[in-house]
């Protein structure tokens, strides 16, 4: 393991000790984010319920900055200045750099539609098939590891070649057999797993956060 990965996820199990049990799947879990990043590859999240909501919270923590500043490019702020020197000199300031992530939980439009019409267990896997593409990661949260729409979703992720990372309970249930890496939270209890899922991924977007744009502060 790479010293400053092994380093910070020693802090990691120091708070949270239960997590030594998925050292190396969260070190697993980074690497293929890295790798994915690294290629012009994006990330597809789905959850159900408080999954959900982690899903929308890993996408803002990778969208702009989780601890440390990440500044746009000079050559960039640049042209931003050369359109408009007051609003472009403003915004070379205050845009931050991402990694991009799309929460597939926050369509509303789109999946109730899909829902209404279409199918109510098959709105992630529509979603993964519209926007993914090879080279891609799907992220499924689920605390039993059996949810039907991540599930699908996890189906199509294979069948366009997007690996898959699946966060789920201890059991890791059927999706984390699919996955390329399953992270299994040592909990079984919804709330319990939940409560560890954080930190997880919160330790996900700080490395790749540090690999991308720097040391962290």
């Amino acid at each position: 393991m790479e010293p400053r990965l092994e380093a910070h996820i020693d802090d990691l199990i120091r708070r949270f000790p239960s997590l030594e049990a998925v050292r190396q799947s969260m070190f697993d879990a980074y690497l293929l984010l890295e790798d994915t990043y690294s290629h012009g590859g994006k990330l597809l999240i789905a959850g159900n319920g408080g999954s959900a909501a982690d899903a929308e919270h890993i996408a803002g923590e990778l969208m702009k900055r989780f601890k440390s500043p990440r500044p746009v490019s000079p050559e960039f702020a640049e042209k931003l200045r050369r359109i408009d020197p007051e609003r472009g000199a403003k915004l070379a300031k205050n845009l931050e750099c991402s990694l991009m992530a799309i929460p597939l939980v926050a369509h509303e439009a789109l999946t109730t539609a899909y829902i209404n019409d279409v199918d109510g267990l098959g709105v992630f896997a529509q979603q993964l098939f519209g926007y993914g593409k090879p080279g891609d990661v799907f992220l499924g949260i689920s605390t039993s590891g059996n949810s039907e729409n991540i599930l699908n979703a996890a189906v199509v992720a294979k069948a366009l070649g997007i690996r898959i990372i699946a966060l789920t309970g201890q059991s890791g249930g059927k999706l984390a057999p699919m996955a390329d890496v399953a992270i299994r939270a040592p909990e079984t209890e919804t709330y319990l797993v939940q409560e560890l899922h954080l930190p997880i991924y919160h330790f996900l977007c700080l490395m790749l956060e540090e690999n991308f744009f720097g040391t962290i502060q």
